[in-house]
């Protein structure tokens, strides 16, 4: 037992290693235009941080497909019914490239009353715009590049996508500083990153097109299958609307958080930064367990199903505890490294120590929900997220922090309690097993 055990523990770590080091390499890869940014001048900053928060909006329909893909990919792959996984993920690329091009189209056709509806100014609309046009417009290589890194995970191969990530980075950061040199401004750092999207898309297609595991493409798998396509959107849109609830409900949130005052607002914006590292470890996992329940399940083999989620669950929970000591002994510390005002400093800290004790529930909401998304049980996880965001952290937030007067922490609180609720509810409804049954 101790053997199946260890065997198991090593598969997972050796799934979810590759899928966090890309998600690093990933926030490296969103933060390179933005030091180079700071370069040209600050309101090229604000120019594409206004950009990646309407992207952030789209990629919620773009990782409803790559979630869909998930699901559906690593069932049959689970079955061994390959002649299914190439079809599926032929179906997969096709639904992608619609959403991609229609997303592209609404962004190049719209582009003015979006950033106008973001609130930027004259002097932020001179830099956002060109930046926008080059990076939303084309965003169909984006989609592709999710949606083909889900494909690749589902059929547990994670070092293609980390290396393929590592390799854009590498190739935006040298793109800026030739298109910086040769003084393109903002449009070239534009260009750098679409650049490194399309060389990383084809990258990915390649390699997925020459995969080891009977990965043969045929003109008849690109013919659309409605059953398949109908399977991919009833797994995809509800985890595709939970992101996009998320997204918008933090929109509203920060509007909230802006009322509380400024201190309180910029030491939100510093502990939410640091506070994020904390998940790069639980997505990987998450990510992993969302694959091997696919499998598992695609094998008839629940119980396999049920032992990967614990195990990924306790291996997450040692990774975020960890990070959970950091928070609560060295929160001033960390805070200095983004300001020196004593004042913020001092609420980062107290906020990080509040979060400290709840990364377990944290762990549990990001891999549970994972777990339910690779069985295909997305609307439950969408329910929740619904009543977590607007319910709780909206909701008690504002009674927390407004009308209590609890500032900041009250905001804090209305969030730890967001994340206890909904990883108790998340549990009884993956207790009850009936993800288990889900046919795809």
């Amino acid at each position: 037992m101790k053997s199946v055990r260890k065997i198991e523990i090593t598969d997972i770590l050796s799934l979810s290693f590759p899928i966090i080091i890309e998600n690093l390499l990933q926030t490296l890869l969103g933060t390179t235009d933005t030091f180079f940014a700071g370069k040209l001048a600050d309101d090229a900053i604000a120019g594409i941080s206004v950009t990646n928060i309407i992207m952030n909006i789209f990629i919620s329909f773009f990782t409803a497909i790559s979630i869909g893909a998930t699901a559906v990919v690593s069932r049959n792959y689970g079955k061994r019914k390959y002649e299914k996984v190439n079809h599926s993920i032929a179906q997969s690329i096709i639904v992608g490239i619609i959403i991609g091009l229609v997303v592209g189209m609404v962004c190049l056709v719209f582009s003015n009353r979006i950033l106008q509806l973001s609130g930027v100014d004259r002097r932020v609309m001179k830099y956002a715009m060109p930046y926008y046009l080059q990076v939303a417009v084309p965003s169909v290589f984006l989609c592709l590049q999710l949606i083909l890194s889900s494909c690749l995970r589902a059929i547990k191969d994670t070092r293609t996508p980390m290396f393929v990530t590592g390799f854009s980075n590498i190739l935006n950061i040298i793109l800026d500083m030739v298109f910086i040199k040769l003084g393109f401004g903002i449009r070239g750092l534009a260009i750098a990153t679409t650049a490194s999207r399309i060389v990383g898309m084809f990258l990915l297609f390649y390699k997925l097109k020459n995969h080891d595991v009977n990965i043969r493409f045929s003109k008849s798998d690109f013919k659309p299958d409605k059953t398949i396509i109908t399977s991919l959107l009833s797994v995809g849109i509800p985890a595709g609307t939970e992101k996009l609830a998320m997204r918008i409900g933090q929109l509203v949130y920060n509007n909230m958080i802006i009322a509380v005052g400024v201190n309180a607002y910029v030491a939100h914006n510093i502990a939410g930064t640091i506070e994020s590292y904390s998940y790069i470890p639980a997505m990987g996992f998450g990510l992993s367990i969302s694959t091997l329940v696919g499998i598992s399940l695609g094998k008839n083999d629940s119980r396999q199903a049920v032992r990967d989620t614990w195990t990924g669950y306790g291996l997450a929970c040692i990774f975020m505890i960890s990070v959970a000591v950091v928070f609560y002994f060295f929160g001033m510390q960390l805070a200095s490294l983004f300001t020196s005002t004593r004042e913020v400093q001092i609420l980062v800290a107290e906020v990080l120590r509040i979060i400290a004790f709840f990364q377990p529930f944290s762990a549990l909401v990001q891999i549970i929900t994972s777990s339910l998304q690779g069985a295909g049980d997305t609307k439950f996880p969408m329910y929740s997220t619904f009543l977590g965001i607007w319910g709780i952290r909206l909701g008690v937030g504002y009674v927390f922090a407004i009308i209590l007067h609890w500032g900041l922490k009250g905001i804090w609180y209305a969030y730890a309690l967001d994340l206890t609720i909904r990883g108790i509810m998340l549990l009884a409804r993956f207790c009850r097993g009936k993800w288990q049954t889900i046919t795809l």
